[in-house]
């Protein structure tokens, strides 16, 4: 149910859950003995949808979705998307035309993280969920007690509907300072330069906004060279820097939901609490945002016509929209997002 992010505790108030650290948010948006399914998501009011309407004036809208085959080589362990056209007539029907079906991982191109996509070594995720196989498998929403993407989709939500907030670091990283930066360096963006980035922008980070971070990654994956196979075969990514204190402050903004075209929204490898590197088990922002606070991540958007459009007309808020695929138990989803100025 849609909360006013003003009656949240802080991330140091909130109440503390048995077994797990401070900050982790179960419970917090249970509404009559009925386990929430949407975590952050409920920061998105209809009062601060109705003001980010308002962000409209142009009538111009910019998609936000990599094409599903954007990665043009192997990705280990995720199959590549299979398109095959079907003539009518093969199956059946009397009448020239076509069908087609298509089989995709949806971790592929761009996408939205469900908040079972990750969970803690007790198997739980968000709120003391425990998705399994079996639970995945589900065949209807309503018979569906996992915080999947197809919630999204029921009468109380409606989708997503948000004020978006792009910080285009890439830009400037490159138009405004004197650094040098790659995408493929392994760049840990802190909060503080999300900060410099906004006030550069002339934005304001506002409670219940979706927050879009450019790295340009993708941009890299559509113009691969050899030197940047080399840099990405070890892994080295840039993204946002997960730390337990960068959590923190989404929580403290009241950020509903976030999105970058990096690999992983964090930068990779991890860092452990200890700054050693760590394993992909040691996603920190992962854990937090999704199994904790409850808050989707977007991975691998598409950004460069929103920043440049952003650039043109000085303005980085927008309406966002994002309406992922409706089918029962899925764990992630592309977004079908746009930004509409």
């Amino acid at each position: 149910m849609p909360t006013d992010p003003s009656s949240v505790p802080n991330f140091d108030d909130l109440p503390a859950v048995d077994g797990h650290p401070q900050g982790c948010a179960w419970g917090v948006f249970d509404k009559d003995g009925k386990k929430d399914h949407y975590g952050t998501l409920n920061f998105v009011t209809p009062e601060i949808v109705a003001a980010a309407a308002k962000e409209v004036t142009d009538g111009i809208s910019i998609s936000l979705n990599w094409p599903l085959n954007g990665i043009k080589f192997p990705l280990p362990g995720r199959k590549a998307p299979v398109h095959k056209p079907v003539s009518l007539r093969e199956v059946g029907m009397e009448i020239d035309g076509f069908d087609d079906e298509l089989e995709i991982n949806t971790q592929f191109s761009s996408q939205w993280d469900s908040l079972c996509h990750c969970v803690l070594p007790s198997g739980e995720t968000y709120n003391g969920f425990k998705p399994s196989i079996e639970l995945l498998q589900t065949t209807t929403t309503e018979g569906n007690e996992m915080p999947t993407i197809d919630h999204w989709h029921s009468p109380a939500k409606g989708c997503l509907v948000a004020r978006g907030v792009l910080i285009d670091f890439k830009r400037y990283i490159d138009e405004i300072t004197d650094k040098t930066y790659d995408p493929l360096d392994g760049h840990r963006i802190t909060v503080e330069e999300i900060e410099a980035v906004a006030k550069h922008q002339g934005v304001e980070i506002k409670p219940g906004d979706v927050l879009i971070v450019r790295t340009g990654y993708t941009e890299f994956l559509e113009n691969p060279t050899p030197e940047g196979f080399a840099k990405m075969a070890t892994m080295s990514l840039s993204g946002v820097h997960g730390t337990t204190e960068t959590a923190k402050w989404f929580w403290n903004k009241r950020i509903a939901a976030v999105a970058s075209d990096a690999h992983a929204f964090e930068a990779l490898p991890p860092l452990k609490e200890n700054r050693e590197v760590g394993a992909v088990s040691d996603l920190v922002l992962h854990k937090w945002f999704l199994n904790y606070f409850g808050t989707p991540i977007g991975e691998l958007w598409d950004l460069k016509a929103l920043g440049e459009y952003a650039k043109k007309k000085g303005k980085y808020s927008f309406l966002l929209t994002s309406a992922p695929l409706n089918h029962p138990g899925l764990v992630a989803s592309p977004p079908n997002a746009i930004a509409l100025f």
